[in-house]
């Protein structure tokens, strides 16, 4: 059966329908959509409102091919005028925006990016706009898609309520609009993007927050040079180490969803020109994962994985890598005096695999 594309009658969403589906229920706002849908009458758009334009906004991204499609929602919040303000994570978003289309092979049409400086109202990063691009991420997925969820902003913890960390903490986002809307929790993130996975598809999270070792809440945490691995295997191995306390399920639809984060839940993530050369912030993480595949082509997941914490290392040694901004010398004095707060990058996963034979493939 063939497929088609129309638009949400309530939101304004693209959608995929079959060709002969006569209604469709919107998996954003819920509203049904009967057809054929006319155009609405001209009028101006209201963001937020009732009124929508005289033709349905522009899709978020239309959708690139029948299979092997290749998605990415890219969200980067550099907080303007706060005192918590980070200066390297719109940077961060440009830096993997340019690496999607001009190294992975990403069409341009099929990458959505959220930053303060976009003027188009839907592309903020703003709680609600996040939501409704991690729903867009999995609309549609089928069997050979590869999909790719990149923050770079401030992540927190929270109590958990469900009983369902080991930490007894819930890992968060924070939206630009957090003050007033609340964070993005790992439970949403994790039904929104990674429940819905099937079988065949694959979701790479590249999160470059605080406290983001477990925000996509994947069941697996890949524990490299621990002191387990010291006593039973040899230094250089790894385990995987189930995340769930109890019977929750926290997996896939049959796909593969894979992290790499900035730290563990527990520590914090730098906003350094230690990379760079220059007084361009970046993320740590966020610079290095790009330097990394760039560099080695057909690495592994472990290679990648080594190949970030080994520079972010080498840059703390020397004394190059220090977090910047407004707060700047109370997280320094933090990070750098604290075994337990000095962030490495972490990587989790919805199920075990070899990480020195898997090749990292986008």
């Amino acid at each position: 059966m063939g497929s088609r594309r129309e638009w949400c009658s309530g939101c304004g969403l693209q959608l995929l329908v079959p060709t002969d589906a006569t209604a469709v229920r919107c998996v954003v706002c819920q509203a049904i959509t009967r057809f054929p849908y006319p155009p609405p009458p001209a009028a101006p758009f209201v963001y937020g409102g009732s009124s929508y334009c005289s033709r349905p906004p522009p899709p978020l991204s239309p959708l690139a091919s029948a299979f092997g499609r290749k998605r990415a929602v890219l969200c980067g919040i550099n907080y303007y005028g706060k005192p918590y303000r980070l200066k390297g994570s719109i940077n961060d978003v440009k830096c993997m925006n340019y690496f999607l289309l001009n190294k992975m092979g990403f069409p341009p049409d099929s990458v959505l990016l959220l930053s303060e400086e976009e003027t188009n109202p839907l592309k903020t990063p703003t709680k609600r706009n996040i939501r409704l691009a991690l729903k867009w991420l999995v609309e549609g997925c089928q069997a050979g898609d590869s999909l790719v969820f990149h923050f770079s902003g401030h992540g927190t913890t929270e109590p958990d309520y469900d009983d369902d960390e080991v930490d007894g903490n819930d890992e968060a986002l924070c939206p630009l609009d957090y003050e007033t809307e609340g964070f993005i929790i790992d439970d949403e993130i994790n039904g929104t993007i990674v429940r819905p996975l099937p079988y065949g598809a694959k979701l790479h999270g590249i999160i470059d927050a605080c406290h983001s070792g477990t925000v996509l809440d994947l069941p697996f945490v890949c524990r490299m040079n621990s002191w387990l691995c010291k006593v039973k295997y040899r230094e250089g191995y790894y385990i995987w180490e189930d995340q769930t306390p109890r019977e929750i399920y926290k997996g896939t639809s049959g796909g593969l969803a894979v992290c790499f984060s900035a730290c563990d839940d527990h520590q914090l993530s730098e906003d350094t020109t230690a990379f760079t050369g220059s007084k361009v912030m970046t993320g740590a993480m966020t610079y290095n994962f790009i330097q990394a595949v760039q560099n080695e082509p057909g690495l592994t997941y472990g290679r990648l994985l080594n190949c970030m914490r080994n520079a972010i290392r080498e840059s703390k040694s020397s004394g190059g890598l220090r977090l910047n901004g407004p707060i700047a010398s109370i997280l320094n004095k933090l990070v750098f005096t604290s075994n337990n707060s000095s962030g490495e990058p972490q990587l989790s996963s919805s199920e075990k695999f070899d990480i020195y034979s898997t090749k990292f493939i986008l």
